[in-house]
């Protein structure tokens, strides 16, 4: 089963004149609380590098919700954060408050499990955009609701929650992005070389950046958190989500013009990202 669809890329000039403006006026609540959920003892790296994600693009606010064990490891790489003890039980448990949020995401480091898959029933009954990825993603139906859902599959994953083979995916990534989009009823950011994001009207984008540096495990974790942030911050959710992959392919591009794509590793993206972010506002 093969088609076509029209295509165009996010371009660097869209990017530019889409990024939010931070007013001088505003303070840490003019940009919101988003909600981690993610990591487990033996992932907690997953719900750092997603947090350093999150708090480098625009958050004001960040609330990581992950074992005690999580906390423990990483709350002096990232103190700026507040942190959820046994955050994905609390949540499936309906035992902690989530309508506060701007956005949420969840499944970095998670456990495709029953507890995870609890924890994302309620957080999808929330007002907030939803991002799911890794331990989230899962064969499931959605119902409609206001916010945006968006999913994050790296090729396999899609698979797996569509049954579409990988190989046919590979063959017209675009075309099936775009059909269960609108058959789900959700965003989704389909991963790989000229990442694709089909959104469930029909809109379908193509990212011109990233490499082959990104080939490596936890630059996921880093897009998701990426992606949260920027959902705080930006007015429109569409440019949030395009914005957010369109920074992380860049971050990719600015190592390998003086490193080998073999070196890099997923946390440096969050170091590079501070300086592409200022020269694209500088240029609109």
């Amino acid at each position: 089963m093969t088609s076509s669809v029209i295509l165009q890329s996010w371009t660097t000039e869209q990017v530019a004149a889409s990024l939010p403006k931070r007013q001088p006026s505003s303070h840490k609540g003019s940009y919101g609380t988003a909600l981690l959920v993610a990591g487990t003892k033996e992932m907690p790296g997953a719900a750092l590098l997603a947090a350093l994600g999150t708090m480098r693009s625009g958050v004001g606010k960040l609330v990581i919700a992950t074992e005690a064990e999580v906390v423990a490891m990483i709350v002096s790489q990232l103190p700026e954060a507040t942190y959820v003890q046994n955050g994905l039980q609390q949540i499936a448990e309906k035992k902690t408050p989530i309508d506060s949020y701007r956005a949420i995401a969840i499944g970095p480091g998670t456990n495709p499990d029953a507890l995870t898959e609890d924890a994302v029933s309620t957080l999808l009954d929330s007002q907030a955009p939803v991002i799911l990825d890794a331990g989230a993603l899962s064969k499931r139906t959605y119902v409609k609701r206001h916010s945006p859902v968006i999913l994050t599959p790296h090729p396999a994953e899609f698979s797996h929650i569509t049954g579409v083979d990988v190989n046919e995916l590979q063959k017209n990534r675009a075309f099936y992005a775009v059909i269960w989009a609108k058959k789900m009823g959700v965003t989704i950011v389909l991963k790989g070389q000229n990442t694709i994001t089909a959104f469930p009207d029909g809109e379908v984008r193509s990212n011109p950046t990233g490499n082959s540096a990104l080939a490596k495990g936890g630059t996921g974790d880093t897009l998701t958190g990426m992606l949260l942030g920027m959902l705080c911050c930006h007015a429109d959710w569409k440019h949030a989500v395009l914005n957010a992959v369109y920074l992380h392919g860049a971050c990719a591009d600015k190592w390998v013009k003086t490193r080998s794509p073999h070196t890099l590793l997923a946390h440096e993206l969050t170091v590079l990202l501070p300086e592409l972010w200022f020269q694209l506002e500088k240029s609109e």
